[in-house]
């Protein structure tokens, strides 16, 4: 065998190990942090006003999962005010130690609900690598934005900076991300994400590959949960890794020397959707009253996160134990919107955006195009989105032909706005909609119309033709 051959890993071998490390590891882990969920309401939740009694509801005693990074603070709040208890529930939260068992857990009836990351749902119906096969589905979205890529110091020593410095410039970006690669061995081209059917697979591929660096060739991606991110940094097990905060802001406050913000998602790709409020299809059949009442509760929450008065007290919430554990300094980065991208050079990279760090509900003007578009809104284009990259890296053999039937099934976009309406709540009337040039990092617009056009339109793909030659 040639050294290349060595060095060619097979990529569906190894994320189905290292998904299955993954897991071990995680639910390993489960014990341990299980007894810090919250336990307990406070006198202010007990003090809500119900406005559903739960004797009307199917199923008011529910099991809801959570994992410990900021995008948890829907769910943190929905507890603390009391928003569970308004709509006629009793809500027993799981910290869950990896999206994997987050997913899973739906999966095997172990939780009613729980977040996932957004291509979960589309997976679990398109049968994409990482996926189970399950009738997944989620009528709204958690929060979008929130995350970034974190690249550790030889990064910045070989010359690459955060990607706002690079001022759009994508081919300056290429020549740094080119010279880096070019100068390591193949066996320390890891980078890591929380799972495969996760946005920040799809985002490090888009990017690499917008930068001319093909991911299916030149380095391998891996999956680590969240709380595993920044020692296997430490230690050079990986070079990269892109995860929801605080774990990005975690490498830059308090580890001094570990790594650098290179961007947030938000710069990959404005206005991404990122988790969702995962169910089973089964849940909303046996369940319509106590899942409204949970879609209801989720909403007000994410409503309360949003508001910029209430930033400051939602991140010292998820400082609590029970939900990040994290020091206020690293939550609030992504909340309050005072982002520090780090860096080995002294300077300070600190950009305030309150509006668009982290979006629970209200958009911010850039991305307020539409009328009646809220964060919590399902467009499922979006999940038409996902279907492209999963097969643009080779996940699934081609989009689905019926691609707009299996996004009903998995966004279930309608029931959002029958559930929504009954809260005097405004959503747009269309399913679908173009993602403009401009909010993409490499300008080029998405059109859900035609995505086997889109899907082709990317030179650097898994299943792009080959060229042979005969001597």
């Amino acid at each position: 065998m040639s050294d290349t051959e060595k060095n060619n890993w097979n990529r569906r071998n190894f994320l189905k190990k290292a998904g299955a490390t993954a897991a071990g590891m995680a639910l390993s882990s489960c014990a341990i942090t299980a007894n810090k969920s919250p336990q307990g309401l406070s006198e202010a939740a007990l003090a809500v006003e119900q406005v559903v009694d739960p004797n009307t509801l199917e199923k008011p005693n529910l099991t809801v999962g959570y994992v410990p990074v900021n995008d948890c603070a829907p769910f943190a709040v929905a507890w603390e005010k009391g928003f569970f208890r308004k709509y006629g529930l009793n809500v027993n939260l799981s910290r869950e130690a990896s999206w994997g068992t987050s997913r899973d857990g739906i999966i095997f009836g172990r939780l009613d609900a729980s977040p996932v990351v957004c291509g979960a749902v589309t997976n679990a119906r398109t049968g994409a690598e990482g996926a189970r096969h399950a009738p997944l589905c989620a009528a709204m979205t958690l929060h979008r934005h929130g995350n970034a890529l974190t690249m550790n110091k030889a990064m910045w020593e070989s010359g690459l900076r955060p990607w706002r410095e690079y001022n759009g410039d994508l081919e300056e970006f290429g020549r740094d991300f080119r010279r880096y690669f070019d100068n390591i061995p193949p066996e320390k081209r890891v980078w890591a994400v929380v799972l495969s059917s996760a946005i920040y697979e799809y985002f490090v591929r888009y990017l690499s590959a917008a930068a001319g660096v093909d991911p299916e060739d030149e380095f391998r991606v891996i999956i680590i949960p969240p709380p595993q991110m920044l020692v296997n940094m430490r230690i050079g097990a990986m070079q990269a890794y892109m995860v929801a905060e605080p774990w990005n802001t975690r490498a830059i406050s308090g580890n001094e020397g570990i790594g650098f913000t290179f961007a947030q998602g938000k710069e990959i790709w404005a206005g991404h959707p990122d988790r969702l409020l995962g169910v089973m299809e089964s849940f909303i059949d046996e369940n319509p009253k106590t899942y409204r009442s949970l879609v209801k509760a989720m909403i007000e929450a994410c409503q309360y996160c949003s508001k910029q008065e209430n930033r400051e007290e939602v991140a010292k919430l998820i400082s609590d134990k029970s939900f990040t554990g994290a020091k206020p300094n690293l939550t609030r980065a992504a909340i309050v919107g005072d982002y520090n991208y780090g860096g080995f050079d002294g300077k300070k990279r600190i950009v305030r955006s309150p509006l668009d760090t982290t979006i629970f509900f209200d958009l911010p003007p850039n991305l307020a195009r539409i009328p009646g578009d809220h964060s919590t809104f399902m467009w499922q284009s979006e999940s038409i989105w996902l279907m492209t990259q999963a097969a643009r890296w080779g996940q699934i053999p081609e989009i689905p032909q019926n691609a707009e039937a299996l996004a009903r099934l998995a966004w279930k976009t309608d029931l959002y706005r029958e559930i929504v309406a009954e809260m005097g709540i405004e959503c747009p009337k269309e399913d679908y909609k173009i993602e403009p040039a401009e909010v993409f990092i490499d300008n080029k617009a998405f059109d859900p119309s035609d995505p086997v056009g889109y899907l082709n339109s990317f030179e650097i793909r898994a299943n792009r033709p080959k060229s042979f030659f005969m001597s």
